[in-house]
């Protein structure tokens, strides 16, 4: 007798594909069993793989020629889940140039695939904790990384070797450490630590040139930031390229007279309105420290107009706002702080931790590469 005959041939069809089916939903089972029980040594393969792809990548040629710049830090010193304090990359001819370091640039700067064995020099615009506190780990990350047989270089206005002493000093012991346990092949005792550079803030109107070699120029100018003096702000030049990284700062005018024409204007910025309203709700609050911390900020930075208007007025490509204050973790806060901009200066983006810009060679493009970490 046939195993399926007309009168059933549609309930067998059924059955086989039931049949089919059961089996196929028991071989995915024991595959996962098998998986599960073998889990470890799966997570290995798929670690190690992803291991050496992170360790082969270079991101640094993968933007190519061209002037280059990314917020390792985009915010100020108050807490962000997306912008921590001060902190920028400006990468030309292969090497990193940082401005201002703050606790979690370090951290930033390798979430970003760079190497910080790859930076050449630092630059300090002025000396709030806020801009230097990451110092000490970005100068033991670079050594220990990029078996450097020098220092790191740091540059800055007057006061600059007192910093870079104290924080030689605090990280002495630790070099020690590193070396005793990774020997010179790894952490040379002539690469430890830092040496400093420093130099007098120019004069109103003018600017010196504080770095020079491979077709990178790097000039310091004096800015506005009282009681904190002395403030600069940094003007790259490279292959035809400008950018300008303002620091800490009001609206100033040789921030506008020397960025007059440049590719990038990298400005701080803060919002009164929202500083002004945090202050009163302190002293709601009771807390009369803060009311008047977040008071008294109010005189000695740009706000988002400001940067904006010397945008506008100097003629840049790009504005690229940064030391964000106060944070905008709060979805609708941003439309607060960049009230009034658009009418003023349309050519902006608001930074976030990982924003970067590539600026190829002798052109007028500004590409934004990256939004954010």
């Amino acid at each position: 007798m046939p195993l399926c005959n007309p009168s059933i041939k549609c309930f067998c069809k059924v059955n086989m594909m039931v049949r089919k089916r059961y089996i196929g939903i028991v071989i995915v089972v024991l595959i996962l069993i098998i998986a599960f029980n073998n889990r470890s040594a799966i997570m290995l393969k798929v670690f190690s793989a992803a291991s050496i792809s992170r360790m082969s990548e270079n991101r640094i040629s993968d933007l190519g020629d061209g002037l280059h710049v990314a917020l390792c830090g985009a915010g100020g010193p108050m807490p962000s889940t997306s912008r921590t304090g001060p902190c920028v990359a400006v990468i030309a001819d292969k090497r990193i140039f940082i401005v201002d370091i703050s606790s979690g640039g370090p951290t930033n700067l390798g979430l970003m695939g760079l190497n910080a064995g790859d930076i050449d020099t630092v630059l300090l615009t002025h000396f709030h904790s806020d801009h230097i506190d990451g110092l000490g780990q970005l100068a033991m990350m670079r050594w220990v990384t990029g078996n450097h047989v020098s220092p790191l270089n740091v540059i800055g206005p007057q006061g600059v070797n007192l910093v870079v002493d104290g924080f030689n000093t605090a990280y002495s012991q630790d070099s020690v450490y590193r070396n005793a346990h990774h020997t010179d092949f790894v952490a040379p005792t002539s690469g430890r630590g830092m040496t400093a550079q420093s130099f007098e803030s120019p004069g109103d109107g003018s600017k010196v040139v504080v770095y020079k070699d491979g077709g990178i120029k790097i000039e310091m100018l004096t800015v506005q930031h009282e009681p904190v003096s002395p403030s600069v702000a940094y003007l790259f030049t490279f292959q035809g390229r400008t950018a300008m990284i303002s620091g800490d700062t009001i609206k100033n005018t040789n921030v506008e007279q020397f960025s007059k024409g440049i590719d990038l204007l990298v400005h701080e910025a803060l919002s009164p309105i929202m500083l002004e309203t945090m202050s009163n709700s302190a002293k709601i609050a009771g807390n009369m420290g803060a009311s008047k911390i977040f008071f008294d900020v109010l005189d000695y930075h740009a706000s988002p107009i400001d940067a904006a208007e010397v945008a506008r007025d100097s003629n840049v490509g790009h504005l690229l706002y940064y030391h964000i204050v106060p944070p905008l973790d709060v979805p609708g806060l941003d439309s607060i702080w960049l009230d009034g901009v658009d009418e003023i200066f349309s050519e902006y983006t608001l930074g976030e931790d990982g924003t970067l810009f590539t600026l190829p060679p002798n052109s007028k493009e500004i590409i934004k590469v990256s939004s954010g970490i």
